[in-house]
């Protein structure tokens, strides 16, 4: 198989960076944590990278009123084709959410975390939230309770919070200036009065800090969740990024605008465009450093089920909950069996890691290898960590950044699975032509299988398909076609030279 070549190499240099055998993540979030912090995040699959391979969450829908507008928010509550925060197909009591917990934990051991995330704002349907927090921490305490807010009521909650020891806290903040702030949201309902522009937003902003600041007081981690919107915050961002940081904020996540028209937006309608790929990881690296970055955010549905990049919410609706006949006892026992073995496999990765550190430090060892250019693969997944996707069958490609220095997680693209499905695929013309679209700066897609009407149109666009690496772990997939592909470069290189001297 002929692989796109890295051609051009800067030095062969000892660099400290990866080789075929010894590349490894650079965005490795756990290996600094103290313990107790550690516990939190190990199987949290919007605070792990790692974690999101493995385990699953889930979104209750018991929160519909709102205390805020935003202009990229349009709260529709029966649009099961819609996938984006603010939508869901049922509305929940917390008796009918408890219910659904415990059959999604029944059903899908290796989910973790519980999340109430709207359609509105958990906080302003205090007695609703807490009353289904109070009830899962007794009938399941194992799960992870979560929360996430647009901060206007959080100062006032945060005991209630402590109380059902929810150790992780979602803000959603767009910016710290007032003048920003207007552009973003209409209005507030603040004291029982709809507070608009510049004031409402002062207000806003001023009880989202404080709700920070009590929250990093409480020992509760704190996501800083940011929607990147080209024109309004897009230079402000990493000011807030600063700002978080500063306060103890654990982890910062910048979303992208979701601005299609269909959506019934005020930005949608108004035409305000979303980033680009570009214009998005330009500022996650921006206001990455110190402070961790979450880049594997998929702006879930308030209703969402299962791993991060499916939604199995449909399987869960009342009616099928209601008609499920569960032996519970037997699958939380199931439940545990999942979990030790997950945690196994992560301890048994994370140990193979540290051995190969400690190899390369006893020995003194450090890798010749050419500083060479960067490198975007697309990956084709379901989840486990490893390459198990038909390229026909994806509906999201992960991407990862492959250089010298090691591979990095950049984020996630969704799609239109060009296959309608089984074994055959259709047409799938105008499919294609949206997953070339969206895989646009990738030089290779890794995936368990690539049929032939793809292959050359892929090409053609100066994607290289390769199904070689079928069920293997993403980064070690990653890092053995990178050094295939700058051994390339090189042999290219020499074959040029030979030509000129001859």
């Amino acid at each position: 198989m002929q692989l796109p070549v890295i051609n051009n190499p800067v030095a062969e240099a000892p660099s400290g960076g990866c080789s075929a055998g010894s590349c490894g993540s650079t965005d490795d979030q756990m290996g600094h944590l103290p313990e107790h912090i550690r516990e939190k995040v190990f199987n949290h699959p919007c605070y792990s990278e790692e974690a999101h391979h493995y385990f699953a969450r889930m979104h209750v829908a018991v929160a519909p009123a709102c205390n805020i507008q935003c202009n990229y928010c349009n709260r529709k509550y029966d649009c099961a084709n819609e996938s984006r925060p603010g939508v869901v197909s049922e509305l929940h009591h917390p008796v009918q959410a408890v219910k659904k917990v415990l059959a999604v934990a029944a059903t899908i051991p290796q989910m973790t975390v519980l999340g109430i995330a709207g359609p509105g704002d958990p906080l302003a349907n205090p007695q609703r939230t807490f009353e289904t927090f109070r009830m899962l921490s007794e009938q399941a305490p194992d799960i992870k309770l979560c929360v996430s807010t647009n901060g206007l009521s959080l100062p006032d909650n945060i005991d209630e919070l402590s109380k059902y020891n929810i150790d992780h806290v979602t803000i959603t903040i767009n910016c710290v200036d007032p003048d920003v702030g207007a552009q973003i949201y209409p209005w507030i309902f603040w004291k029982n009065k709809r507070i608009k522009g510049r004031e409402g937003a002062a207000i806003l902003i001023e009880r989202q800090q404080k709700g920070l600041e009590m929250l990093v007081a409480k020992g509760i981690l704190v996501k800083v969740n940011s929607v990147l919107i080209p024109g309004v915050n897009d230079k402000h961002l990493a000011e807030v990024s600063r700002i978080v940081k500063a306060k103890g904020a654990f982890l910062h996540n910048v979303m992208p605008l979701i601005s299609e028209a269909a959506h019934g937006t005020y930005y949608g309608l108004t035409g305000q465009r979303g980033p680009t790929n570009e214009e998005l990881q330009a500022l996650q690296d921006e206001c990455s450093g110190d402070m961790n970055m979450m880049r594997h955010c998929r702006q879930c549905r308030a209703d969402a089920v299962g791993l991060l990049g499916e939604d199995r919410g449909s399987e869960f609706t009342m009616d099928k909950i209601e008609a499920m006949d569960i032996n519970y006892p037997e699958a939380m026992k199931m439940r545990a069996e999942v979990h030790a073995a997950i945690n196994e496999e992560l301890e048994s990765k994370r140990i193979a890691k540290e051995s190969k550190v400690q190899l390369v430090s006893i020995q003194g060892l450090k890798p010749k290898v050419a500083k060479t250019r960067p490198v975007l693969m697309a990956i084709a997944t379901k989840g486990g960590g490893v390459i198990n996707e038909h390229f026909g069958h994806a509906g999201e490609f992960l991407i990862y950044e492959a250089s010298s220095a090691g591979v990095r997680f950049i984020g996630h693209r969704k799609t239109t699975p060009y296959c309608e499905g089984g074994d055959t695929c259709g047409d799938g013309e105008s499919a294609l032509d949206v997953t070339l679209r969206v895989l646009a700066g990738c030089e290779a897609v890794l995936c368990s299988k690539v049929g032939y009407e793809p292959w050359g149109p892929l090409e053609a666009a100066g994607i290289q398909p390769n199904g070689e690496h079928a069920m293997e772990p993403i980064e070690d997939a990653i890092v053995a076609v990178y050094e295939e592909m700058r051994v390339a470069g090189k042999l290219a290189m020499k074959k040029v030279e030979l030509q000129k001297v001859a």
